[in-house]
């Protein structure tokens, strides 16, 4: 039976995992940390346990509830609850967008979102038909001019990468606009009715899904999880691969890095030094996610944050410590009878060049996300309790070119017969498209000669 090791348990590594074991492989997978899950992290607040990481993935592509389907988790849906965005000293709902690009001006006007001249700008609209990768921040300020990206494009991409508009690649991050804004009319129809929700969740949180992975690989004869096993350098040898491990070398016939950009560089700096140049020039940026719990009955609660809103988003140009608000009782049921009296919600802080912000200890992030709370909402009660997560260099960007590149990292990783790279750094930072790259890669190999 030939051998596989797996770097990672992530979500990449654990789901390149199971189908290695499942096509009837010897796998190993090692992991430096004590856990499972990657950026999938439970936390618990006030006696609730709740995600600390990724709470949600996007539906309409499948991978990621097929697999939790697959595993047996309950899949479901946040609720019709809608966003904010507060900007412009006020909660403003969040109007129809692609990635922040504007859908239909006159309900754009209604939020009161942009200034006057800010509107008057985007209503005169310039078609923009890009010769090559262009940035997401380019692509709508040629359509719709600054103010559109300032105030709706970049919170998103802030949400979604913790990054600038103005550097993110359209192509890969959001290639539908390249073909949106290319018309002459930017009209999209309204949801079917009937149509699948374009976000889904777990029921009980998104950390379920790596725990119910590494439960799936654990039970299976052929599979093995070792955790605390830092891999420090990789090589090939005669038969395939020898990986280093603080208690020795493990052999395979076939290889997966399911690790993040820099530690894959530097486990392929020998194996394959122009993958490991390109992928060491992928800047990450880190995050900070404070989960708070209130009182329901405490005076003012309920009255400042159970208005029907499932939280906001915060434009960097407004000069805010948090970037986002995730009033999670108000966006998943399940969260909301898991606290039995309580609200619970989350911040977001922290944006790529801003590791210095968060540099700060724990109280200082929460005094800062209350503080925020209190004007934007009015809030004034003190929590019950509170939780800090740091994402130290957790999410990739994808800047201008990023496509380019990595169709250089996988012609020249194509060229090792059994090694094979996933995660969030390749096509996609979402947990369907982090699946789908472990798939893909294990179908390389299996496919190979």
């Amino acid at each position: 039976m030939s051998r596989a090791v797996v770097v990672g348990a992530g979500i990449a590594g654990l789901t390149a995992a199971r189908a290695l074991a499942e096509a009837g492989l010897d796998v190993l997978v090692l992991e430096a940390t004590g856990r499972p899950g990657g950026k999938l992290r439970a936390g618990t607040v006030a006696g609730v346990t709740v995600d600390v990481g990724a709470e949600a993935m996007i539906h309409r592509r499948p991978e990621g509830t097929a697999l939790a389907t697959q595993l047996g988790l309950p899949i479901t849906h946040p609720t019709a609850a809608g966003s904010r965005v507060w900007t412009r000293d006020a909660l403003r709902r969040l109007p129809r967008t692609v990635m922040g690009a504007p859908v239909d001006l006159d309900d754009l006007a209604e939020t009161g979102i942009l200034s006057p001249e800010g509107l008057e700008r985007a209503r005169h609209q310039v078609v923009v038909r890009p010769d090559g990768d262009v940035s997401v921040g380019e692509l709508v300020a040629a359509r719709y001019g600054e103010e559109v990206v300032d105030r709706l494009v970049e919170p998103l991409l802030g949400g979604v990468y913790a990054g600038q508009a103005r550097r993110i690649s359209a192509g890969s991050a959001a290639p539908q606009l390249l073909d949106l804004l290319s018309r002459p009319e930017v009209v999209l129809p309204p949801p079917a009715a009937g149509a699948p929700p374009v976000f889904a969740g777990i029921d009980g949180g998104m950390w379920r899904l790596p725990a119910a992975l590494d439960a799936d690989v654990r039970e299976r004869p052929s599979a093995a999880i070792r955790y605390d096993a830092p891999v420090t350098a990789a090589r090939r040898t005669a038969q395939g691969f020898a990986v280093t491990t603080p208690t020795g070398d493990e052999a395979a016939e076939l290889l997966v890095l399911a690790t993040p950009a820099a530690p894959t560089a530097r486990l392929l700096d020998e194996l394959v030094p122009a993958a490991a140049a390109d992928l060491a020039g992928i800047a990450y940026a880190s995050v900070a996610l404070v989960t708070l719990a209130f009182r329901c009955d405490d005076p003012g609660v309920a009255e400042t944050l159970d208005t029907g809103a499932s939280g906001f988003l915060v434009p960097p140009v407004d000069g805010r410590r948090v970037k986002a608000s995730t009033f999670s009782f108000a966006k998943w049921d399940w969260v909301r009878r898991a606290g039995e009296g309580l609200l619970v919600l989350r911040t977001s802080l922290g944006r790529l060049g801003e590791e210095t912000t968060l540099q700060v200890p724990d109280d200082t992030l929460v005094r800062a996300s209350l503080a925020d709370l209190a004007e934007a909402t009015g809030l004034t009660a003190a929590p019950v309790d509170t939780v800090v997560q740091r994402w130290g260099g957790g999410l990739p960007q994808y800047w201008v070119g990023h496509a380019d590149r990595i169709a250089r990292v996988r012609g020249a990783v194509a060229q090792v017969p059994g090694l094979a790279l996933c995660g969030a750094a390749y096509d996609g930072v979402g947990i369907p498209a982090t699946i789908g790259s472990a798939q893909r890669a294990v179908a390389d190999l299996l496919a190979a000669p």
